[in-house]
């Protein structure tokens, strides 16, 4: 049964106080309706963020480690400014040593290395020439002194700020030159106003190397995260991922038990692609491993830029990857007729060597370098597919049999280069074992030498 809430007007008193309560009924259900939907929305929300906030967490446990490292670092340099005899040592400087915790403090020991290490020397450096500069400007008089120090200003921040598009300057101390612009001229200007100039550059520099100091005692005595491990650990994982592709494609494409079905979307087909992003991250952890102590297993002069060669070479195969797996997901779906039924499955039986034999030579690597152990120079992996490579160019060598089964030589052609590519990653790697000094394997009565002939 309906209910008639309007206001009925020309009613006794009774029918328009039931009206005027209808109406208020309905405008309280309607607010409460709606303030249910945007606290279930809420609700909704802050548990999103929780579930997200535990799964960030649970991937890298080091990062809520690193979360109260800096907490902590803060907290004990915070002590120069609440106890009153170390306040009254330094002044208002005291901020100087907050403010570096706060900009130096980074992930890794490399990276708070490289920013507290240049922070510290660029400040000693600017303040060192600002006072000079300005014992300098003082001969010139009272009113040749500013212009002075302005000529001193815009010549030092000039060069300096070119010197950061150098390379070598940019990669490495690109901070320390913008703190040295930042100090020099804060230094520079003040000098021309504050009497005890010296005083004033001595308190600042004691209180950036206390916060500096602080930041490095906490990151390398506390949980410590090394630069130089986590890229060990990345090239590692990349050469795993880039066996996985071959051994994907030696399964699903070449193999006995090879599927029919659509390769699109395959996992293996996708494995490559964070191995085509990774040029970034190596490079920022070389960068950081490079300012690292020696740890662990890594001596202080590891050889950190073998692993940017190493980098480079496994995303020029997964380059190569991406081209690989576009053209067999196309070839698949165009199903060309079989020419020569017999040659195409020899093609086929040597990609699929070439693909298995590569997958374990990426393997065997992988778990070298994890291990920083010596790869074994006679690895018969690498031997059996280049053997396979070598082979598939003499069947193919007559233009004849090339034209009979161009579709599947095309992906044979592929592996080739694939298989030529990773010898050059073993190359490298075993230029890493023996600049890096890795262990040497203990022989085994298993260890056999394959010498292949060169082509």
């Amino acid at each position: 049964m309906e209910v008639d809430h309007r206001i009925r007007v020309s009613g006794g008193d009774g029918e328009t106080t039931t009206g005027q309560a209808g109406v208020v009924g309905v405008f309280f259900a309607g607010c409460w309706l709606r303030l249910r939907s945007v606290l279930v929305g809420l609700c909704c929300w802050v548990a999103g963020f929780a579930r997200k906030v535990g799964r960030i967490a649970r991937e890298d446990p080091r990062r809520v480690a690193h979360s109260f490292k800096v907490g902590l670092a803060l907290t004990l340099v915070s002590v120069l400014y609440y106890v009153t005899p170390l306040f009254k040592g330094f002044g208002v400087s005291t901020l100087w040593a907050v403010l570096t915790v706060v900009v130096v403090m980074e992930y890794t020991v490399g990276g708070t290395l490289s920013k507290g290490l240049n922070r510290a020397f660029a400040t000693f450096v600017a303040g060192f020439i600002a006072v000079g500069a300005h014992q300098v400007a003082n001969r010139c008089g009272a009113q040749g002194e500013p212009i002075l120090l302005a000529i001193f200003v815009f010549l030092l921040a000039s060069a300096a700020t070119f010197s950061r598009f150098i390379p070598e300057i940019k990669a490495r101390y690109d901070y320390g030159v913008t703190i040295f612009i930042l100090t020099f001229s804060l230094v520079a200007v003040s000098s021309y106003r504050v009497e005890e100039l010296i005083q004033l550059a001595h308190q600042r520099f004691s209180t950036i190397v206390i916060g500096v100091l602080t930041c490095l005692c906490t990151t390398i005595f506390v949980f410590p995260v090394w630069a130089g491990e986590d890229l060990h650990k990345l090239t590692a994982g990349n050469l795993d991922k880039l066996a996985q592709f071959l051994q994907g494609l030696e399964s699903e494409c070449f193999g006995e038990k090879a599927a029919s079905e659509n390769l699109e979307g395959k996992a293996f087909l996708q494995v490559y692609k964070s191995v085509l992003n990774s040029k970034a991250s190596e490079d920022s952890l070389c960068n950081f491993a490079k300012w690292e102590p020696g740890h662990g297993k890594f001596g202080f002069r590891h050889p950190w830029s073998q692993y940017q060669k190493l980098g480079a070479l496994c995303r020029q195969c997964a380059s190569s990857m991406e081209a690989l797996a576009s053209y067999v997901i196309t070839l698949q779906k165009s199903q060309y007729p079989e020419a020569n039924p017999e040659l195409t499955l020899k093609v086929r039986t040597a990609c699929g060597e070439m693909s298995s034999h590569s997958a374990k030579a990426l393997k065997e690597l992988s778990t070298a370098i994890r291990t920083m152990i010596v790869p074994c120079p006679a690895n018969i992996a690498m031997s059996a597919a280049i053997k396979a490579a070598k082979d598939l160019r003499n069947e193919l060598s007559e233009e004849a049999a090339l034209l009979q089964v161009m579709h599947v030589a095309v992906t044979a052609t592929l592996l080739s280069d694939l298989v030529t590519t990773i010898v050059k990653i073993a190359e490298t790697a075993d230029n890493l074992a023996r600049l890096g000094h890795f262990k040497k394997p203990e022989k085994t009565q298993k260890d056999v030498a394959i010498n292949i002939p060169s082509r």
